[in-house]
């Protein structure tokens, strides 16, 4: 035994282990290695391996391996080298090679020594993986043949080691091993898969293809897959005639590379007419005097099937899939998965689902790739729950999944919003023993990103690093988009120039979440140097790109401009989607452009765009919206168009009911909702409780809460004050309160924001006994009341006219530690000034100057107006004036009271001043303003020691200030009408005298 070997088996020694709990026990006493009854030991031997097969023919991986290991725990060995041999071949075929190398050396410390067939499975689970460094100590220092060195070079070639590969050709040849076909073929297959195509020739020619009975139908089909492959279809073709002229005729697989890779080059007229070659007999080289018949079997049905559906060409798919079945040939798991997948790409889920189905009902078990191509589908479009039902029925039978399942399964749930299962799934993966691929990595990115999880995204970044794992532009655009949603602009930026600097260019789809991102951030000039930038590079335009800027101009509200740019993508022959028309035709009908709006969605049609729902709900959004068309009618049309209306369709339908007032058919919608297996959401629930309450129907409001509390929904804060406000209009205390009790009777969770509102409805209707019972009741429930409470309260007591207990309330608030607000102040001087009680009024002014605060506008009209009503003019004034000085415009209201002050007393040239001086600072007259005016120089005129020219200028003043007031379409109180009317009455008596 050479020393290279004994290294081997040395390194394969000190990674075992034999501590592993035995799965059930079969004797006391463990077996010795050199019992004296060998037939018990050949037996148990027997039994064991026999179970060992049996878990790897079901996929039971993990208990197959444990078996071996509780065997050996007990000194049981295979009784000879095929049994070892035969052990080795079934765990290398399952793919379980560090189970592989522990068999091979338990074998070796059981002194049996391997021959070539042992050690070339060894070899070719070393070479499976890349341990080509162990795989060539082996070959070098262990029992070999030609087969073990096909295998080794076959190992290098596949990690794209073709030049080490071609030198251990030469110690083949120095060991007395000449080549063969395989060696040839595992050579030209490396050049191709590496990209030497030059070598090809070279390898060609040194190695054995110089002529007829040199090459055989594998090794020039090897050459027409490579050249296919490498996008030289002419060099295929010539190799195929070269194959001819050398007798060497196409077989099966030879038709079925051409068929496959006609349809990967998108030329399915060549396709089909290699397929249809096969229903003609090809006579042979007269030399031999053979004809050759060939078939199409499954694959070349599958070839071509796969190729039609990829060019959107689904009924002559489905029309080769039913002569495939009608010829008598049977599809296999591969033929049914292909058709899955062209069913799913398509929409046609029905049928898709109906094969699957037929696949099983046959006999055709289905494997790790029908599953994923059907859990892909349904992540994809929403339905996550028959997602994870078909991930349940893969671990149900056993079907192992790879990195593409786990891949799939982890972004469908990323993509569902359970971003903890999909966490979960990506452990299982690891725990599985499955090494991550970029594809994997970039999932995971992607997820974590959307799922507001940067610091994960950016830690899954450096462990693709340590594992040497190259991130790809996908990865990139991830990671930018995430920074972006975030408004993290340097951080996006900040991966840019890594990428860049990994030689990693970014594609169309970054720079459109480049241009997105900083369109949204309000950074317009680098989002159109992006732009600028992604045109120099020579990309252009997308769907995604036309989107970003029909956005931003949406926002902008420059539908002038979006549409200008749409028009423009269109010329230079892109194709606008449904999302990029939904978008555009939303915008317009947001900005009242219903025309614009409605000539769009007639273009979709012409131009065979997809309308689907969501198209449909922005639609009927904006058609009912204009109010001009019936809700029902609407609906009604979706149907029609064969749309199935989705939950938000129903939203937009009921919240137009609700509107209108049609609550009849809001009800009806809800009921065929749910009849179809629709569960509201939040804002169907918040529709339906407001449109009931505005209809003044709180008791059904109640009840509808009630019946969704079986599907999850428990009354919320929002529901509760809408449902309280509504109640109140009964001005029923009582009522109000039993509404409140049956919502925490619901579930509703007790808060401050829910005692708010309860003792704000309560305050309005001047039931402040009943809200301070409500306090108590808020304070029972271990809630403290808050400032917007006494707020409040204070205005109930205010608005009540308990002044006393709005001060004893303020008090009580400062004592218990609650700050007061500015509103807090507003509150009590109007409520103190309208009771005449400025004297409070002016010491709480004190109070809430030493507290910081500073007098705003309404302080100013508050003590305006209460000096005013005191009689107190002089201070009045002195208040206003210095409001004004103070940059501060009194309202309408504090005019009207200095003035009607003024009017009072008979002062009508000062009243009439004030009101030019309101006009003059912006402030315009309302009724009351007029009222007062008026009224004033009427009463004025009524003076009996007047003169008479003057009371006829009173009289005209006044009747000036009436017509003007008809003019601004006032109309007069019945004060102002009786003043007039007297006025005119006199003025018809005077000119009568």
């Amino acid at each position: 035994m050479g020393s290279s070997l004994r290294h081997f088996i040395k390194h394969l020694l000190c990674n075992k282990t034999l501590s592993h709990s035995p799965i059930f026990s079969i004797s006391k006493t463990p077996f010795s290695s050199s019992s004296p009854t060998p037939k018990p030991n050949e037996l148990y031997a027997s039994f064991f391996c026999t179970l060992i097969h049996l878990y790897l023919s079901h996929n039971r991986l993990n208990k197959a391996a444990e078996t071996f290991k509780t065997m050996r725990n007990y000194n049981i060995a295979p009784v000879n080298l095929p049994s070892w041999t035969h052990l080795l071949r079934e765990f290398n075929k399952n793919g379980m090679v560090s189970q592989v190398l522990f068999v091979y050396s338990e074998m070796i410390s059981c002194g049996v020594n391997p021959d070539v067939k042992s050690n070339n499975i060894v070899l070719h689970s070393l070479c499976k993986v890349g341990r080509l460094e162990l795989g060539l100590g082996l070959l070098r220092d262990g029992e070999c043949d030609v087969v073990s060195y096909n295998t080794v070079i076959w190992g290098f070639c596949k990690y794209g080691f073709v030049e080490q590969g071609l030198g251990l050709c030469s110690e083949m040849v120095k060991k007395g091993f000449g080549f063969d076909d395989f060696t040839c073929n595992i050579l030209v297959k490396g050049c191709f898969d590496a990209g030497l195509l030059g070598w090809v020739e070279w390898v060609v020619d040194q190695f054995g293809y110089r002529g007829r009975g040199y090459v055989d139908v594998v090794g020039f089909n090897t050459l027409i897959h490579g050249y296919f492959k490498a996008g030289d279809g002419n060099a295929a073709i010539e190799m195929l005639n070269r194959m001819r002229k050398e007798g060497s005729f196409p077989d099966i697989v030879s038709y079925n590379i051409l068929i496959d890779m006609f349809g990967k080059m998108k030329d399915l007229d060549q396709a089909k007419s290699v397929f249809d070659e096969l229903a003609v007999p090809e006579s042979a080289n007269d030399n031999i005097g053979k004809e050759l018949i060939l078939k199409p079997n499954v694959v070349t049905y599958t070839s071509l099937i796969d190729g039609y559906f990829k060019q959107k060409r689904v009924e002559e798919a489905l029309s080769l899939y039913g002569k495939m079945v009608m010829d008598g040939l049977s599809p296999d798991v591969v033929a049914y998965s292909s058709v899955i997948y062209g069913l799913c790409k398509h929409g046609r889920i029905d049928d898709a689902r109906a094969l699957f189905m037929e696949m099983k009902r046959v006999g055709v078990d289905p494997n790790y790739i029908t599953y994923s191509v059907l859990v892909d589908f349904f992540f994809k479009n929403k339905n996550p729950a028959v997602a994870s039902g078909l991930q349940g029925q893969m671990v149900v039978c056993g079907i192992p999944f790879d990195v593409v399942t786990f891949t799939i399964l982890m972004d469908g749930l990323f993509k569902s919003g359970k971003s903890n299962e999909a966490e979960m799934t990506f452990n299982n993966l690891l725990a599985s023993g499955i090494d991550p691929n970029c594809i994997t990595y970039s999932a995971l990115i992607d997820g974590r990103c959307k799922s507001g999880d940067l610091g994960g995204a950016d830690s899954a970044l450096q462990e693709m690093e340590l594992k040497s794992v190259s991130p790809n532009v996908i990865t990139y655009t991830s990671l930018i988009n995430g920074f972006l949603k975030l408004k993290m602009l340097d951080a996006a930026l900040g991966i840019l120039n890594k990428m860049v600097d990994e030689r990693v260019m970014p594609n169309i789809f970054t720079y459109a979440s480049l241009i997105d991102g900083y369109f949204k951030a309000g950074k317009q000039e680098v989002a159109i140097s992006f732009y600028e930038e992604m045109k120099v590079n020579g990309l252009e335009e997308n769907n995604f790109v036309l989107d970003a800027f029909v956005n931003y101009y949406k926002r902008k509200r420059k539908m002038e401009e979006a549409g200008s740019f749409f028009e423009k993508m269109i010329s230079k022959g892109l194709l606008p989607d449904s999302v990029n028309y939904t978008s555009l035709m939303d915008g317009y009908f947001k900005s009242g452009e219903e025309s614009t709006a409605l000539i769009l969605a007639e273009e979709m049609t012409q131009k065979k765009v997809k309308f689907d729902v969501v198209a449909y709900n922005v639609l009927a959004n904006g058609l009912l919206g204009m109010g001009k068309y019936e809700v029902q009618s609407v609906y009604l049309s979706i149907k029609e168009l064969g749309l199935t209306p989705n939950l938000e369709t129903f939203n937009t339908i009921i919240a137009a009911c609700c509107r209108q007032g049609k609550m009849e058919n809001a009800l009806n919608l809800w009921t065929e909702m749910k009849s179809v297996r629709l569960k509201p959401n939040e804002v169907t629930i918040n529709v339906m409780i407001g449109g009931l309450c505005e209809a003044g129907n709180v008791d059904k409001a109640v009840d509808l809460l009630n019946e969704v509390t079986s599907l999850g929904f428990y009354p919320n804060s929002i529901n509760h004050r809408v449902i309280i406000n509504a109640a109140s209009k009964s001005k029923n205390g009582d009522h109000i309160l039993l509404m409140h009790e049956r919502l925490l009777a619901m579930g509703l969770k007790p808060s401050q924001m829910v005692y708010n509102a309860l003792i704000t409805a309560l305050c309005r209707l001047g039931m402040t006994r009943k809200a301070t019972s409500a306090l108590q009741d808020m304070r029972n429930n271990g809630f403290s009341p808050d400032v917007i409470t006494y707020n409040i309260l204070i205005n109930g007591y205010c608005k009540s006219s308990h002044l006393n207990k709005a001060l004893q309330t303020f008090s009580r608030m400062l004592a218990q530690g609650v700050s007061p607000t500015l509103s807090t102040y507003h509150t009590l001087f109007r409520g103190l000034s309208k009771g005449g009680l400025m004297h409070d009024v002016l010491n709480l002014l004190n109070d809430m100057l030493e507290r910081g605060f500073e007098i705003d506008s309404d302080v100013y009209n508050i003590l305006v107006c209460g000096h005013a009503r005191m009689g107190n003019k002089k201070e009045a004034i002195r208040v206003y004036c210095e409001m004004i000085s103070n940059g501060f415009v009194p309202q309408t209201s504090t005019y009207n009271v200095l003035i009607s002050e003024f009017a009072k007393v008979g002062m009508m040239s000062q009243a009439r001043e004030l009101m030019n001086e309101m006009q003059v600072r912006g402030v315009s007259p309302n009724s009351s303003t007029y009222d007062i005016v008026i009224s004033g120089w009427c009463k004025l005129s009524m003076r009996a020691e007047l003169e008479r020219a003057l009371r006829t200028s009173y009289e005209s003043k006044g009747m000036v200030l009436y017509n003007e007031m008809n003019e601004k379409g006032f109309k007069p109180c019945e004060t102002t009408v009786k003043y007039v009317t007297l006025v005119l009455k006199r003025q018809r008596k005077r000119k009568k005298s």
